[in-house]
């Protein structure tokens, strides 16, 4: 669904990084369908932030932020959800996310990492029992050689994206705050429709 709004608004991107501000914690926020409907430009980083209050005094810094990636990857779009307990001060966080943001890149890295060398670790074992001849010495040569090299490439991936973050920060940041408003479904009733759409937003 992103994607296709990036695609289909063709969005120019300029440096910064853009926080949307959004009850939802999965989904496109409203905000973003209304910015990309008006504005033809899209920062280099955008997080969709969620922030929730939760029935204990206090939150862990370490578990304040829990952070997942919106596909496609080379968008650099992530989902952040704040949360706080209810003595926590809601002190500015920009710095504080950016930090656990790009923790979570690398830890996401080094994850990936962990399990492509765990599977190659399964191939290799097959691969030593069937040639115990010595014969493939050379071919397993080759995939380590292969290998390193991947895992360099990998690497200067992770160091990329990582600048990236840090060059949307150094340029600034931008916040999003949506509205909501509540009205009532199509096909409701006048009594529904006036307590809905006029007492309420009264209210």
């Amino acid at each position: 669904q992103l994607k296709e709004i990036a695609v289909s608004a063709n969005f120019c991107r300029m440096p910064g990084l853009a926080m949307f501000y959004s009850e939802l914690v999965q989904g496109i926020p409203p905000i973003f369908n209304h910015y990309a409907a008006n504005v033809p430009a899209l920062h280099s980083v955008l997080v969709f932030v969620s922030i929730k209050s939760l029935p204990i005094s206090k939150v862990p810094l370490e578990e304040r932020f829990l952070f997942r990636r919106v596909e496609p990857k080379e968008l650099n779009v992530f989902r952040c959800v704040a949360r706080y307990g209810y003595t926590d001060e809601h002190e500015p966080f920009e710095g504080l996310l950016v930090e656990k943001l790009k923790e979570f890149i690398k830890d996401s890295f080094w994850i990936s990492q962990r399990n492509m060398d765990d599977n190659n670790g399964e191939k290799f074992d097959i691969k030593e029992e069937e040639f115990d001849d010595g014969l493939a010495t050379g071919e397993n040569g080759n995939k380590d050689a292969k290998q390193v090299d991947d895992q360099e490439k990998q690497q200067d991936l992770l160091d990329e994206e990582i600048e990236a973050i840090d060059k949307a920060w150094r340029w600034g940041v931008v916040h999003l705050i949506g509205e909501n408003e509540v009205t009532a479904a199509k096909g409701a009733g006048i009594v529904k429709r006036i307590l809905i759409d006029y007492a309420y937003n009264f209210l």
